[in-house]
């Protein structure tokens, strides 16, 4: 009986070309050629997934946009604080100041129906500097006690020169005004404590300022003195009031719209 021969594991290969794989139960398994898909995959790259798009180009023009912002905006406070200071030492600016010299009241009725009130006013303006003026508007003058409407007056447009004082002098009245009875019954009541009231003068105007040859844009200011204690007179004598106390304050008042500062 002839002996079986069995195939080699591996058939060796004719001419560098491997042989085909022997097919199971004796019948030859043929090779096919590989598919598109096979052939595409074997040599496209392993796909990754790109990484989100950096943004530190814009990131690094905010930064600089804002270094530069800031470094103007610290050049242009720096220039301001020099141009300040030069013209601080130049100038040496101060604020002009009002003196109330003396109030007078002429007469002061008061009634359940009418209010009745003459004042007479002297006002000493000082201006302490050397080489600025001002230029005032006409003055609206305001008489108040305790927010209470007692006389209004005017006072003329004037110049005020360097280092000068001027007395300014109005006559402030409330002819035949109509009051709240709640504004009645508030200064019957302060006219109980040795018939004397309380009293608040405020000066309103624009002024504007030279320095050297330029003028600037008028300005509002406001002057408001308090500590005043007017006596009613009880008859046709004219009585003065206290201004031995009296302190005046300058404040500057900016228009923004609608809304006073």
């Amino acid at each position: 009986m002839a002996d079986r021969v069995y195939p080699a594991a591996k058939p060796a290969a004719t001419n560098g070309t491997a042989a085909p794989t022997a097919a199971v139960n004796g019948g030859a398994n043929p090779a096919f050629p590989a598919n598109k898909a096979q052939l595409y995959n074997a040599t496209r790259p392993t796909y990754r997934p790109m990484p989100p798009p950096r943004r530190k180009h814009r990131r690094s023009c905010c930064c600089c946009c804002c270094l530069l912002t800031t470094f103007f905006i610290v050049i242009i406070i720096l220039l301001a604080a020099i141009a300040g200071a030069i013209f601080w030492v130049l100038y040496r600016p101060k604020t002009p100041s009002f003196n109330v010299q003396s109030l007078q009241v002429t007469q002061f009725n008061l009634t359940s129906t009418k209010f009745v009130s003459k004042f007479n006013l002297t006002v000493t303006a000082h201006n302490p500097n050397k080489k600025i003026s001002f230029f005032y508007d006409p003055i609206n003058i305001n008489f108040s006690s305790d927010d209470v409407d007692i006389g209004d007056g005017s006072l003329p447009a004037f110049t005020h020169d360097t280092k000068s004082d001027k007395t300014l002098k109005a006559d402030v009245s409330s002819s035949g005004k109509k009051l709240e009875d709640s504004e009645i019954s508030s200064l019957r009541s302060k006219l109980k404590n040795k018939n004397t009231l309380p009293l608040e003068i405020k000066l309103d105007t624009k002024v504007k300022v030279k320095v050297g040859s330029l003028k600037t844009k008028k300005v509002g200011i406001r002057v408001k003195c308090d500590g005043i204690k007017i006596s009613v007179p009880t008859g046709k004598s004219p009585t003065k009031a206290t201004t031995k106390d009296v302190k005046c304050h300058v404040d500057i008042r900016i228009k923004i719209w609608k809304w006073t500062f």
